[in-house]
């Protein structure tokens, strides 16, 4: 398909993302409006309206069997996403919709396969640690996720490097398993440098940090908060969980007056964050 959805996202503005994608239904094609409407649907879900974004996907059921496999894949990862995803309370993810989107993640998985849509095959399979949220249960999906983008020839699928290491690292930091953590970590870093994202490298050079911290390795973690603390700032956005965490470490060495003075930085991010 022509439409590249990625390029009318931006994540964290699912409003104007919305915008975007109900502007590009000017004159597209009855497949590539299908897509957008389930991308829609999404903008609705990041933003913890799942009844909306299902009602939303609701009327594009009829049109499945004439779609393309992706417009098929793309539905069935959205309507999945109404029922399980990272924007969910806990109280919404019930054994009923964990496994009601766990039939539809499957479900995509097993069709981007065989059309060979390989990103979003890794995509679905992503997903299935919200499905599973045992730690050990995470880590094979994430491994599996990992190995399907290792063999995949397909460029838009080794976009996924950088947070399918940094999850896989996650899981392994849930397990107590520090050192191989650290190394995945230090593996997604190197992947969002080649993908030149400096709000990527800053996240992923925190996940080190963390780590570090987790291993106790308190000054080497120290030095990288501190060099996030000053990016985030001339960037202009001071990163309340850099905060959090030079509270920690400090209180971890015994500098009681660095701790307390992160501490308040904290609270008063947390305060404009409300306001």
């Amino acid at each position: 398909m022509a439409l590249d959805v990625s390029s009318l996202w931006t994540y964290s503005d699912p409003a104007l993302s919305e915008q975007r994608f109900e502007a590009a239904l000017a004159g597209a094609s009855t497949d590539d409006a299908f897509v957008l409407r389930t991308q829609i649907a999404r903008t609705w879900g990041i933003r913890g309206d799942f009844e909306r974004a299902r009602s939303i996907l609701a009327p594009l059921e009829a049109q499945l069997p004439v779609v393309s496999a992706e417009a098929k894949v793309r539905y069935a990862l959205e309507l999945g996403r109404t029922y399980a995803s990272t924007t969910h309370p806990p109280e919404l993810l019930t054994g009923e919709n964990r496994e009601r989107a766990r039939a539809l993640y499957l479900q995509a998985f097993e069709t981007a396969k065989a059309a060979q849509l390989d990103d979003l095959a890794i995509d679905a399979l992503h997903m299935m640690v919200i499905v599973d949220s045992d730690p050990a249960d995470q880590l094979a999906w994430n491994l599996k996720a990992l190995a399907y983008m290792e063999q995949s020839p397909r460029p838009e699928a080794r976009k996924w490097e950088g947070s399918l290491r940094n999850n896989v690292g996650y899981a392994f930091r849930l397990l107590g398993r520090l050192d191989e953590a650290l190394a995945q970590f230090q593996l997604s870093l190197a992947a969002h440098e080649r993908a030149g994202r400096p709000r990527n490298i800053r996240i992923a050079h925190w996940m080190v940090a963390r780590t570090l911290r987790d291993m106790k390795r308190y000054d080497e973690a120290i030095a990288i908060q501190r060099r996030l603390e000053r990016e985030w700032a001339d960037a202009g956005e001071p990163d309340p969980y850099v905060f959090e965490e030079l509270e920690q470490l400090y209180r971890a060495t015994g500098e009681a007056a660095q701790a307390d003075a992160y501490a308040e930085k904290l609270r008063e991010s947390r305060q404009r964050e409300r306001q």
